[in-house]
């Protein structure tokens, strides 16, 4: 059974092209180095914005992953601008890491080490270092990975914390956002985590690693999966207690394909047919529960209270179309392919942004776009729908 038809995956090369156009013509910062950190709605940049860790390490594996793609040689020295900026002005130097947030000009603003963001380097420097093969590179990526296994992993009950001071001393908030719940385990962190020692070891087929990635998939199989009801639980405290019942169904369906080829990676076969088991059974579950037919992916429930946020969010749709292609390629049931590219028809007839380029922030259950939500900035960056398109062209 064929998975995508040609005029699909043509489809999805030029609109891998229209996102990787945009970003190079839209987020340099000429005057202050480095990359903008803020355009709004309309595409106007902000002046004076912040820059935030994770744009910049989110640029940086875009423009090394397209350049593995696809050669472009734009690509190449745009990776090597985020890659110098990277090291020059959100390395801390004195207590080692990665600085949260830097002003406009590159001075820190935030210096708390959060995880996620520890986490995104190492995927990017990983990814910039298969392109350049830069040994200096690939060394930052395992200073980081030394850091979390040092300060972040909690080697009495497991996990990673959340957060810390710059110094690496505890920290009381440890939230990524406003929107997220203070606990001291996130799904979210940890499926980063994955996601950058998956690539790790891919490049080092280093042994800590491995052990340190086996331990996540087992995480996410036995800890994170609520096997009651095929969601990834999102909040825990240090004792693992969950502390709330909320479903992010774009985190569902992002962690069942990242763990397959965390599985792929380490080479086992137990840990694979058991990833690809719960593959199917998560992608059943979010097919009936996330997905509207003609209208794309919700975007969370509180399973407790029955609240359902109906919002549509961009990234979603393209975890969604990764995750149910991979469902589809296990299962080969017919269904997955289907709604893989009723989403794809949604995506580019609601969430492509075809006035001022790339892709709405979000939009509400009447594909109203929220006029108020960014499209370049801290959370707003090319690597899910950029990533997305190359998986699907790809595989």
């Amino acid at each position: 059974m064929t998975d995508l038809s040609s005029d699909i995956k043509t489809e999805l090369n030029e609109e891998l092209k229209n996102i990787i156009q945009y970003w190079k013509a839209n987020s340099v910062d000429e005057k202050h180095g480095g990359f903008l950190g803020k355009r709004d709605h309309f595409n106007k940049e902000v002046p004076y914005a912040n820059k935030g860790a994770i744009l910049n390490t989110r640029l940086l594996w875009t423009f090394s992953a397209i350049e593995n793609f696809q050669t472009d040689d734009s690509c190449r020295k745009l990776a090597e601008r985020a890659y110098d900026y990277l090291k020059k002005y959100f390395y801390d130097e004195e207590y080692k890491g990665i600085f949260w947030e830097l002003d406009y000009k590159g001075n820190p603003v935030n210096r708390r080490k959060q995880i996620y963001a520890q986490a995104f380097a190492i995927y990017a420097l990983t990814e910039y270092y298969k392109l350049t093969n830069d040994r200096d590179a690939l060394k930052f990526a395992n200073d980081l990975f030394f850091l979390i296994e040092n300060h972040a992993r909690d080697r009495e009950k497991n996990g990673y914390l959340e957060a810390f001071q710059q110094d690496w001393s505890p920290i009381e908030d440890m939230r990524l956002s406003e929107k997220d719940d203070n606990s001291a385990k996130t799904m979210n962190t940890h499926l980063h985590i994955l996601e950058a020692y998956t690539n790790l070891f891919i490049v080092t087929e280093d042994t800590s690693v491995k052990g340190a990635l086996i331990n996540l998939i087992e995480l996410f199989l036995e800890k994170f999966l609520d096997a009651k009801n095929m969601h990834f639980q999102l909040f825990f405290n240090t004792n693992w207690q969950r502390a709330n019942n909320n479903v992010s169904y774009g985190h569902d369906i992002e962690a069942v394909w990242l763990i397959i080829e965390a599985c792929k990676a380490v080479g086992s076969k137990k840990f694979l047919e058991k990833a690809e088991i719960v593959a199917i059974e998560v992608a059943e579950v979010f097919l009936k529960e996330a997905y509207v037919q003609n209208a794309g992916v919700i975007n969370e429930k509180d399973l407790d209270s029955g609240k359902v946020d109906e919002d549509r969010h961009w990234w979603p749709q393209v975890e969604a179309m990764v995750g149910l292609d991979y469902a589809f390629k296990i299962s080969g049931e017919k269904k997955f392919l289907l709604a893989k590219k009723d989403i794809w028809e949604y995506t580019k007839q609601h969430i492509k942004d075809h006035a001022h380029g790339e892709w709405y922030f979000r939009v509400d259950k009447n594909n109203n776009p929220y006029e108020t939500e960014d499209k370049l900035s801290m959370w707003k960056a090319p690597y899910h729908n950029s990533r997305a398109c190359m998986m699907l062209l790809k595989n």
